[in-house]
């Protein structure tokens, strides 16, 4: 949390995938609306194109969030750029924030608007993993930051703050090599090997085999913050309601919190009460709302 001379403030608030809860995730909108509500930072997930072009998406496949269909790493950005990944969320774009054929985004347009936000703001790129690129990934993403004039001693570009985040132990012994460890977030949440062998779908052998590795990944995540290779943590919600003692022990060794995904008022006050530093959630107007009639300086 920030703090001053009157003490202890509020957590920092990050939109997920912009304001997700008001138009749809990653697109123009939700990162323009995002920065509207007041956000501290965004939050968004990474991809590449076949032709190696960074894209703002959080699923590998393009079935959920658009009128396409298949792998995003088969498609070129020309391609994609045909989609339309507004739609399905039935909601009306203000023509302000862009035509429909505008929204989806790639990491260098991110970076033009929250470069003209006119203030300071903060940026987690969610790195995501397994990619058919490997850790290309994380290559083909600094590669893109460094073109755009980020500093990686301060991480920053601009006004630009960024952070690196991943679930992938891999993807962030990767970052490690570059960016300094107070930048990179490790991502953890609980994996049920039962559960997730069931959700796969397929046969015994292969879907235990995949959450076996889910849950090795897991704990060598955790690992990573118990040793502090990485300097800041990232629990889900679920996580820190079910691991009070590693969030104390985390928060008591330095590492800094970053938790998702926080919408609900009682999850925003959990997180508040524990001094967790950042929160990330779909609806970033609320939470600020909230957290800012809670401060001392709200009342």
């Amino acid at each position: 949390m920030t703090s001053d001379a009157s003490g202890p403030q509020r957590p920092l608030v990050f939109a997920h995938r912009g304001s997700s809860a008001a138009f749809a995730e990653h697109t123009r909108a939700a990162y323009l609306q995002a920065l509207a509500d007041g956000a501290d930072g965004v939050e968004c997930d990474v991809h590449l194109t076949r032709d190696q072009h960074v894209v703002l998406l959080h699923d590998a496949n393009l079935d959920r969030t658009s009128d396409g269909t298949g792998p995003v790493a088969e498609r070129t950005l020309r391609e994609l750029r045909h989609l339309d990944f507004s739609s399905w969320k039935g909601v009306r774009i203000p023509e302000m924030y862009g035509a429909r054929s505008e929204q989806l985004m790639t990491l260098p347009e991110l970076l033009v608007i929250l470069r003209g936000a006119g203030r300071p703001v903060k940026l987690a790129i969610e790195l995501k993993h397994p990619s058919p690129y490997q850790l290309k990934l994380e290559d083909r993403v600094l590669e893109v930051l460094r073109d755009e004039g980020w500093d990686p001693l301060t991480s920053s570009l601009d006004n630009v703050s960024v952070t690196f985040m991943s679930f992938s132990p891999d993807s962030v012994r990767q970052l490690l090599r570059s960016v300094q460890p107070r930048f990179i977030c490790q991502l953890v949440d609980d994996v049920d090997i039962r559960v997730v062998r069931a959700g796969l779908g397929f046969g015994v052998i292969t879907g235990g085999a995949i959450a076996n590795l889910m849950k090795a990944a897991q704990l060598e995540g955790e690992r990573i913050l118990d040793t502090g290779e990485a300097g800041m943590a990232g629990p889900g919600i679920e996580y820190v309601r079910r691991h009070p003692a590693s969030v104390q022990r985390w928060l008591a060794a330095g590492r800094r919190f970053r938790v998702w995904t926080v919408d609900s008022e009682q999850d925003v006050a959990l997180c508040a009460r524990l001094g967790i530093q950042e929160i990330t959630t779909n609806v970033p107007a609320r939470v600020l709302s909230q957290l800012q009639l809670a401060s001392p300086q709200g009342r």
